[in-house]
């Protein structure tokens, strides 16, 4: 890779897939449209740590647009596009889903037109776990995901689709990468392990809806980010597992390793268990391994303290964001 767009360059994974690609030399023109989804603070805090770095053009603005995702290529000539840029959160999609397919599905198809246009070949889309919800653990590419329980589920579910029809009618080469719950320092503030961490230090209230038995398969976001990067390779169109593939890990079991770190007892008030959330989340990783030679290399424990550590280097900021 020489040039490459990506896409919601301010967001968690975006900003680390941003910098990584940065340190190998790549050319990087980033665009983010600061969406309100949640605290936009958080997101010039990601891009300050970029800012003038070598290599990185960023551009404000949003895939929704036709006009500038097709001025955008018309002024850069890339040879791979991250479409990093999403609405994510399943609970908010059921309340609002009008804004999740205008950008998980129309933005994507805008970026994918262009790509047509200017004979751009790789496509990277960053796909979702929660399409798996219903089906067996550990959850693999092979096994078929058609009754998404979410709009947000519906809305990945659709990019994918649409994707598959562009490798298939005009060769370009795609790679669709199910991400499992991603945390990290900076992480997303409508996301447990920020609430928990927060919650937890301020001597707040959990609020937890479940009885803590639910389960995630955390992974650490530079481990996503180097994932990400590797399936820029050519592969014709893959699905693949992002994920820590190992057993996963219940809410109850994450506070505790919270508890321990902050020194400070978590109080929890539970709360009924919302049917659009899943129970447990578990990925096969055996295909990331064999197609990209990728697997995580940052254990939860490792991963917790750095997280720990970016909260309490910046307190007022994290303490100051709406969640």
């Amino acid at each position: 890779m020489e040039k490459v767009l990506l896409t919601g360059a301010a967001g968690f994974i975006a900003s680390r897939v941003a910098a990584q690609l940065l340190d190998q030399g790549v050319e990087v023109v980033a665009i983010d449209n600061f969406n309100d989804a949640y605290d936009v603070r958080l997101k010039h805090h990601r891009m300050e740590a970029l800012r003038g770095r070598a290599g990185l053009t960023f551009i404000e603005g949003d895939i929704e647009s036709k006009a500038l995702v097709d001025q955008v290529f018309a002024e850069h000539r890339f040879d791979t596009v991250f479409n990093l840029a999403a609405r994510a959160g399943v609970r908010y999609s059921i309340e609002n889903p009008d804004v999740y397919f205008s950008t998980n599905v129309d933005g994507t198809r805008h970026l994918l037109q262009a790509m047509r246009f200017h004979g751009v070949k790789k496509f990277l889309l960053a796909s979702t776990s929660s399409l798996y919800a219903g089906t067996p653990m550990p959850f693999n590419e092979e096994t078929p995901v058609d009754r998404p329980l979410s709009p947000y589920a519906a809305s990945k579910k659709a990019a994918e689709v649409l994707a598959y029809t562009y490798h298939h009618l005009f060769g370009l080469d795609v790679s669709i990468l199910r991400f499992f719950t991603v945390y990290g320092p900076a992480g997303r503030p409508d996301m447990a392990p920020f609430r928990f961490i927060r919650w937890i230090d301020e001597g707040t209230t959990i609020e937890m809806f479940g009885d803590g038995s639910q389960a995630r398969d955390f992974t650490y976001v530079d481990d996503i980010a180097r994932g990400t990067i590797l399936a820029a390779k050519p592969l014709g169109y893959e699905i693949i597992n992002l994920g820590g593939g190992q057993r996963p890990t219940t809410l109850m079991e994450l506070i505790a390793a919270m508890e321990e770190r902050l020194g400070r007892k978590a109080v929890i008030d539970h709360k009924p268990f919302n049917k659009a959330d899943m129970m447990e989340t578990w990925a096969d990783i055996s295909k990331a391994k064999r197609l990209l030679g990728w697997e995580p290399e940052i254990p939860l424990e490792e991963g917790l303290d750095r997280t720990i550590g970016w909260y309490r280097d910046n307190r007022d900021l994290a303490r100051a964001l709406v969640i």
